[in-house]
This record gives structure tokens, C-alpha cells and sequence, in this order.
């Protein structure tokens, strides 16, 4: 008589619903790994759009109250104390926290609730963030903790693997690079009407830049909109689009208005499947000061656009500069305005940029190989 085997039961846990690189991480493993017959559920704070895609691909969401990217002592002990609820409810085989605030109070309560495989992935270190060296090292300390809670943790880029807490936990880590899949594109002339929509008139003949980037410090947004200033007053004639929402978005309108740039750089907002629209650009940008491995560069070099990138994090892993796109220093407004008129004055020898990443995208970076090596620390 044959028994049935019981499904692994996988349970994601993840600070945010927005819709930003580690949500897109989870949603990817969490449909795939469906798929390949485990008992998945999301848990996360509110019911954003990572909510909204979950719920469509009929993944089963828990709703964690009070969980929130800012820190509340109060709310910390209140979503602590929900998470063990939710555990002794779930009772599920592997926990997969993601993002660093989640990892440190996850990795605390699924030991409590003694759960048999704890796995934290960090989406880049936070103490590699812009902050005071007490601050970063209060936030090292919590992150080595985290790794030591956990039974194993996975880091996106070789950058974070070599910077990562290492005392009596080093074997606990493992680097996987993030991977995507096929992507299906608008074609050039649809993806710009589209992005009309939101616009209205778009300068004619202007050279199309854009960005899918959520407007937080991390991103450097204003160092790349200084740069366009300066291209545009040096004659250059520039249509910049910025796709994505965040905390900072006052903040930029006022320095876009500053800099009297309010015909020439958009803030889109939000947009479902962005990344469908990227044909519309002519060249990609990324000047984030802090990154892990950013699913929109795969993304980007995925759609064959010439890309300017800074040199953090995991980003040179997937560009090497001057063959596959252009790397630039973070901060450095000069640097990518330089760097930019160089991709417009000489067209013809950039075409090569966009051609080199998406076959190095399609031949290294692949969701197939992500899930794959992921399911084997599960089992």
C-alpha cells in the first residue's frame, strides 16, 4: 500500500509589501517552489502589491500586524510576540526570512518556536548603508546574530559573501546570485506610449533615459537627476523617467522644481511590471550607493539597454565596465554625467554594452539556477 508523502511546508517571511528586489526574490521563489509541489506560504507587513500578486498566483498570505520597516520598540515586541502565534499556527519545515529587520526578530522567535530550518537572506547588508560607524556597528552586531540564529544564510553577490560576519558563522553562508527569467517586453514604440500616458508631451527627439528605483537615499537618485541638469545645460536634449515609489518622494519633487526640471525628469510612480516598459529608454541607469544584486540591472541587461551603474555591491558581478556597460563611482554626479554624453556622443560603440549583459543575463543570471540551488539548502 502506498503512503502519501507529506509536502515540505515552506514559509516566507519578509518586512515590506511594496514591490522592490528582496519582494520580487520572494515572489519568485515562492510561485516557482508551488510549482515544484512544497506547501508555500507569504507572511509580510500590509497588503502592497507583493500582497496583490501573491493573492492572484492563489499563494496563501498571513498578514503580520505592526510589522513596519521603521523601528518601534513597542511594535517590535507586539510583532514579535504575533510571529510566534503564527509559527505555533503554521508549524512549517523551513523558515525563509528576508530583509534584515525580519531576519534578527524571525530567526529569535523560530528558535523559540524550535522550528527544524531557519534560512535568512540578506538582500544586501544594512550596515553597508550610509550611517554613523556606531550605528553600522550596532547593525553588524545584529546582523551576525541574525547569521547565527539562523541555519543557513544565503547572500546575493560575492561583495556581500566577502564583507558578511564571519566569527563562528562562516560556514553558515552561502552566496546564490538572484536570476530572472523570460520577460515579455513592449516593444519600443508601445512601452513610450505607455509612459506617455503618465507624462503627457514628451520633449521631441529627446534622448530617453530611465531608471526603475525606489526613491529611498539608498538609490542616489539625486546625483544622476544633477547629472542630467548639467547634460541639459550643456545642450543635451534629455527626457529622464524614474519608475517606483518611496519615502522620498517629496523630497526629489522639491529638488527636481529647484533645478527647473520639472519638463524633463518624471517621477512615474509606481507601475505594475515596470520592467515590460524598459524598451522605451535608451539608456539605463542605476547609481544606488548600497546594493546586493539588483534584479533590475538583470532586467535591464535582459531588454539589451546600454546601462550606466555604479561600482557597489554586487553590480560589478553583473558588469564588467567597458564591455557589458559602464561603471561609475557612487556619489559622483560628474562621473555620470560624463559617462552618460559618452553613451549618446558615441552611439554606434555602445550598442555593444546592451548585447554583451543580456547574454551574460541569459547565461549566468537565470531564476532556474536561483530556485535550484535554494530548494537544496531546504531539503
Amino acid at each position: 500500500m502506498n503512503r502519501k508523502v507529506a509536502k515540505i511546508k515552506v514559509l516566507y517571511i519578509i518586512t515590506k509589501s511594496n514591490f522592490g528586489g528582496a519582494q520580487r526574490y520572494v515572489f519568485d521563489m515562492a510561485t516557482s517552489i508551488t510549482k515544484g509541489g512544497y506547501d508555500v506560504s507569504v507572511a509580510l507587513g500590509g497588503n502592497g502589491a507583493l500582497y496583490e500578486k501573491l493573492k492572484h498566483e492563489n499563494i496563501r498570505t498571513i498578514t503580520i500586524p505592526y510589522l513596519a520597516r521603521d523601528i518601534n520598540i513597542f511594535s517590535e515586541w507586539k510583532v514579535f510576540f504575533n510571529l510566534l502565534k503564527i509559527l505555533k499556527k503554521e508549524r512549517p519545515d523551513v523558515i525563509h526570512l528576508n530583509s534584515s529587520k525580519i531576519g534578527g526578530l524571525g530567526a529569535l522567535a523560530c528558535r523559540i518556536a524550535k522550528i527544524k530550518k531557519i534560512v535568512f537572506t540578506a538582500h544586501g547588508w544594512a550596515y553597508k548603508e550610509d550611517r554613523g560607524i556606531v550605528s553600522r556597528n550596532i547593525i553588524k552586531f545584529l546582523s551576525w546574530l541574525t547569521v547565527l540564529l539562523s541555519h543557513r544564510t544565503i547572500v546575493v553577490s560575492n561583495d556581500d559573501f566577502n564583507s558578511a560576519p564571519k566569527l563562528f558563522v562562516s560556514r553558515k553562508i552561502k552566496m546564490i546570485h538572484n536570476g530572472i527569467g523570460e520577460i515579455k517586453f513592449e516593444d519600443r514604440t508601445t512601452a513610450r506610449n505607455e509612459i506617455k500616458k503618465l507624462t503627457g508631451p514628451v520633449k521631441s527627439g529627446s534622448i530617453w533615459i530611465g531608471t526603475i528605483s525606489e526613491l529611498h537615499k539608498n538609490k542616489g537618485l539625486p546625483f544622476v537627476i544633477t547629472a542630467v541638469s548639467r547634460l541639459i545645460k550643456k545642450g543635451y536634449n534629455i527626457s529622464f523617467f524614474i519608475i517606483s515609489e518611496g519615502e522620498e518622494r517629496f523630497a526629489l519633487e522639491q529638488f527636481i522644481q529647484k533645478l527647473g526640471l520639472e519638463n524633463n525628469v518624471f517621477l512615474l510612480g509606481h507601475i505594475d511590471e515596470a520592467r515590460q516598459l524598459l524598451k522605451a529608454f535608451d539608456i539605463f541607469t542605476l547609481t544606488s550607493v548600497k546594493e546586493g544584486l539588483p534584479y533590475v540591472l538583470l532586467e535591464a541587461g535582459s531588454a539589451g539597454i546600454p546601462t550606466v551603474a555604479t561600482k557597489v555591491g554586487g553590480i560589478p558581478e553583473i558588469i564588467e565596465n567597458r564591455k557589458s556597460g559602464r561603471l561609475v563611482r557612487a556619489k559622483n554626479s560628474h562621473d555620470i554625467e560624463n559617462i552618460i554624453s559618452d553613451i549618446i556622443d558615441f552611439k554606434n560603440d555602445t550598442v555593444e554594452y546592451g548585447n554583451s549583459l543580456k547574454e551574460k543575463v541569459a547565461r549566468d543570471f537565470t531564476i532556474e539556477q536561483m530556485v535550484a540551488e535554494t530548494v537544496d539548502i531546504y531539503d
